[in-house]
């Protein structure tokens, strides 16, 4: 019994390990975006693993806040931001 607790317990380390490594390495590169869409205007800040992942996700973000329904966030996340920078 003893033994089956033991790798139970360094399965579990492993995948926490796993989970923090993983997390950490998505968050390589930040991205502040402002989208101006309907006469609302949203800024919103995302990580992720490329530049463009990142870029990508904040518009998604910014755009999820000021657009309703699928049709207008198509729309949204296909107008390029008002303003846009790297962080990190």
């Amino acid at each position: 019994m003893k033994r089956t607790g033991l790798w139970i317990f360094l399965g579990a380390v492993v995948f926490i390990a796993l989970v923090v490594y993983s997390t950490m390495g998505m968050r390589q590169f930040r991205y502040e975006v402002c989208i101006e869409f309907n006469g609302r205007q949203n800024c919103r800040t995302a990580a992720g693993e490329t530049e463009a992942r990142a870029r990508r996700a904040a518009i998604d973000n910014a755009c999820a806040m000021i657009a309703s329904g699928v049709g207008d966030s198509i729309a949204c996340q296909n107008k390029p931001p008002i303003s846009e920078k790297r962080l990190q």
